[in-house]
């Protein structure tokens, strides 16, 4: 189901609702496989995406109608930065968001809900005002479900861009899980494991999902993306390819968040196309470079 009638609501990889509701009265469905938009079609145009958190507008600003990845081990805060994000961003952004829960904890999901429902981002007394549609593909479902889930909810993203015209937000959290699910599905296939054991189809598969994200001159998908960085190893196959897709990336710092500093961005490792003097004007690039 996509359309007007998915905010508010929470579905699994199928698009079958999961949130006690009752059903979803979509007058539309959409494949989650579709090619990506044709180069004639894609917006060049930039500018900037203000998050309301100092430290990333400042050090590694972010593409309005781009992606961005939150890079980082295990507790150094990605989830947190993602639930910020949204928190400040839907409410003050007002237009149509999507979030993706790859692999990650039911809790999280869970606690994101609530926290939708509390700052009325979902109208529980009335679904139709609601700005956000959840698409949850947790860690209990199985590697199939978890692989196709980020399809999902851009496909959602995609109708709003599409056929609404909107700009969008597609949050996903977490893309390592969908490459982890893959590497799953791949020795189900018996295919020949590639470095680390990462599935051979690697780039392959992350191209895939990331292509489909952009501008096109019709709206944009702004994408948010959390990325677990194995053993805090940013040369890991599965973040280093995805390295190769954001316009900004936010690399999160053990080293800071032991210190108690959070949000732990990094500002050497984080990098962001948009830091530009013809872009953010010269005081902002001359503050950042210093």
């Amino acid at each position: 189901p996509v359309g007007e009638a998915t905010p508010g609501r929470i579905f699994n990889v199928l698009g079958e609702p999961v949130d006690d509701l009752g059903p979803v009265d979509a007058s539309e469905t959409s494949p989650i496989h579709k090619p990506a938009p044709a180069f004639t079609r894609l917006d060049t145009k930039l500018s900037i995406f203000e998050t309301g958190i100092k430290v990333v507008d400042l050090l590694a600003p972010y593409r309005r109608g781009g992606k961005i990845g939150l890079f980082g081990g295990a507790g150094v805060g990605k989830t947190v930065l993602i639930m910020e994000s949204i928190n400040n961003i839907a409410k003050a952004h007002g237009g149509v968001s999507v979030f993706g829960g790859v692999g990650e904890r039911t809790r999280e999901g869970n606690d994101l809900y609530m926290e939708m429902k509390e700052s009325k981002v979902i109208n529980e007394q009335n679904i139709s005002e609601s700005k956000v549609a959840l698409v949850y593909g947790q860690m209990n479902e199985s590697p199939g479900a978890r692989t196709r889930v980020g399809l999902t909810a851009l496909t959602m993203a995609e109708y709003f861009r599409d056929i609404n015209k909107q700009d969008v937000l597609l949050f996903i959290d977490n893309i390592f899980r969908f490459v982890q699910a893959g590497s799953e599905v791949s020795a189900l296939l018996g295919r020949m494991p590639s470095a680390v054991g990462y599935q051979p189809t690697l780039s392959t598969e992350m191209g895939s999902l990331q292509e489909r994200i952009t501008s096109t001159k019709e709206g944009s998908i702004t994408s948010i993306q959390a990325v677990y960085v194995p053993a805090d190893d940013l040369t890991d196959p599965a973040p280093a390819t995805t390295f190769a897709h954001p316009d900004a990336t936010t690399v999160l710092s053990r080293g800071l968040a032991a210190k108690g500093i959070y949000p732990a961005v990094d500002p050497l490792d984080s990098t962001s196309t948009m830091l530009q003097p013809s872009i953010v004007g010269e005081e902002h690039y001359e503050t950042a470079q210093g």
